[in-house]
């Protein structure tokens, strides 16, 4: 795959990004077998083979053991280390921890990031995460003390760069004030399904500040995707069944899967999106990389972009 580099920085991304969230088989740790496990496996190699380079993390996908998966195929695979971009997040804590009436929450506080860095960092095998990122804003968040974390962090050798994900245009702004180092991507749910980035300034603030955004869930959770069908869609979504038939009529003028022009759709804006794909299947994982190849002409992306809103533009 071609190349993006990320924000202000010297990482160089494919232009898809792998998202492991699924390759445990399962949120619960004590669900996971030996079969999750080699299905997990296989997916992670599949798109390692298929040329994606950037693997997309988070501490509480299944508990910290997708992060573990990941890390043996990475330890078992020689080269892979020096040729992918390790990312991973926190700052969401389950509840009961650590205390039995701990509720669910998010959490930015300098102890809890450099702790669940540290956690992260052994589970995946790694001396260096090369992307580490907030996953949730914490309504309780210091921009100064997450800035020292971060800063922390980086002087140890053990996060290369930092960025943010769910977070609002201007919480955006009050950390970047803070924060010594640039502040390179904005992880955030973009596609089709779900336009409000192109609307809330998450878009125009990616375009103004060189900042690059990750789009989470780009085939709107699996329903923009080649399995699912349009009139599957209609008795409760008239306007995805309007989309999921307008991605048809492109997808069958240009003989592609539905999923790969819905893909193509974001690599399309400027901004530079980098669709995270969250497919376990091998074969999915590889027809999505088809979507870089496509350069939708601007009749194609607002007909989409108009069928997707279900009305006209103003």
């Amino acid at each position: 795959m071609n190349t993006v580099t990320l924000g202000d920085s010297s990482l160089q991304s494919s232009r898809l990004a792998y998202g492991c969230w699924r390759i445990a088989g399962t949120w619960n740790p004590a669900d996971v077998d030996v079969t999750r496990v080699e299905a997990g496996r296989q997916a992670v190699r599949a798109a390692y083979e298929a040329g994606y380079t950037l693997f997309d993390h988070a501490d509480i996908y299944c508990n910290g053991v997708a992060e573990q998966i990941f890390g043996e195929v990475l330890r078992d695979t020689p080269g892979m280390r020096e040729r992918v971009l390790v990312a991973t997040k926190c700052g969401i804590r389950r509840k009961g921890e650590p205390h039995g009436d701990s509720p669910y929450r998010y959490d930015a506080s300098a102890a809890h990031i450099i702790a669940s860095c540290e956690a992260s960092l052994a589970r995946l095998g790694v001396e260096t995460i090369d992307l580490y990122q907030l996953h949730r804003p914490d309504y309780l968040i210091d921009p100064g003390e997450v800035a020292d974390a971060f800063s922390e962090l980086k002087k140890a050798g053990k996060v290369r760069e930092f960025g943010l994900s769910n977070t609002r245009p201007s919480l955006v702004d009050a950390l970047q004030e803070a924060c010594p180092m640039p502040l390179i991507v904005n992880q955030v749910e973009i596609s089709l399904a779900c336009l409000g980035p192109f609307t809330d300034g998450t878009l125009d603030q990616c375009l103004g500040c060189g900042m690059t955004p990750l789009a989470w869930s780009p085939l709107g959770g699996g329903s923009l995707g080649t399995s699912h069908k349009a009139q599957e869609a209609a008795p409760h979504h008239p306007v995805m069944f309007k989309l999921i038939a307008a991605l048809e009529v492109i997808a069958e003028a240009r003989g592609l899967p539905r999923a790969t022009i819905a893909l193509a759709w974001l690599l399309r804006h400027p901004a530079g999106i980098v669709p995270i794909v969250g497919s376990t299947n091998p074969a999915h994982i590889v027809a999505a990389t088809e979507a870089e190849n496509i350069t939708l002409t601007r009749d194609e992306w607002y007909s989409l972009l108009e069928a997707a809103r279900g009305d006209r533009l103003p």
